[in-house]
């Protein structure tokens, strides 16, 4: 028996519906994550953090990355900006404090175990926030993204660099064979763009496909009010 069209409709949308992400799966996950982390996921990421430091260094000021990990990104920051980190993960915390210390990287004021979605911060307190493969992994990614404007200043910078899925094609096919299995991976291998442009505080400015095979996408968005940068 042959599938009506509708019938066909309704049965992507199921497949492509996201799957919930919770603390507690999000922990268990990078706690697997620590100990191989950099030698993974890390360099298969290179590419998006190094374009998004690159940007990041021809400001100043203050930084917040949301996200930090095992602070792969840190050592490349300009010296003279004051740069904070987050996470939610006190495994990948532990290993970029040691990196921290190890580099002598006295630019980085704190490294806070904090969940993105709730930052302790007051606010408009950075500059520039920068969140690198995180959006994929909060549980309501629409309410992280209000609390990156929050806390970024008016005129500030908002960076995304994050895997967003297909619909159609090979790749949409692997993700959505991937997607029953996020808890365990850590992260939504479905996870659709318009997620992250529902904040009126942000304008997006650029948006671009990285290296590896355009897997990861750079957004930047620029908040509200002030004057704000360029767009380079």
């Amino acid at each position: 028996m042959t599938s009506s069209p509708r019938t066909t409709k309704r049965k992507r949308r199921r497949q492509m519906r996201p799957p919930s992400m919770d603390e507690a799966a999000v922990k268990s996950a990078y706690r697997r994550w620590a100990p191989v982390y950099d030698n993974t996921f890390g360099r298969v990421a290179a590419e998006g953090r190094k374009h998004a430091v690159e940007i990041i260094n021809r400001g100043s000021g203050r930084v917040l990355e949301v996200g930090v990990g095992t602070g792969l990104s840190l050592p490349s920051y300009r010296r003279d900006l004051e740069i904070v980190g987050i996470d939610l993960s006190p495994d990948m915390l532990e290993k970029a404090r040691a990196r921290v210390a190890a580099e002598g990287l006295r630019n980085v004021s704190g490294l806070h175990e904090m969940d993105a979605g709730d930052l302790k911060f007051p606010d408009g307190s950075f500059d520039t926030v920068v969140a690198m493969y995180v959006m994929t992994v909060v549980p309501e990614p629409e309410k992280v993204m209000r609390e990156l404007a929050r806390v970024c200043r008016p005129g500030g910078e908002v960076l995304l660099v994050n895997h967003f899925s297909s619909a159609e094609g090979m790749r949409g096919w692997v993700e959505r064979q991937m997607a029953p299995f996020a808890h365990k991976i850590g992260w939504r291998p479905v996870f659709d763009v318009e997620r992250v442009m529902g904040c009126g505080d942000l304008q997006l400015i650029e948006k671009r496909g990285l290296r590896p095979l355009r897997l990861f996408t750079m957004m930047r968005f620029r908040k509200a009010g002030g004057e704000g940068r360029a767009a380079a």
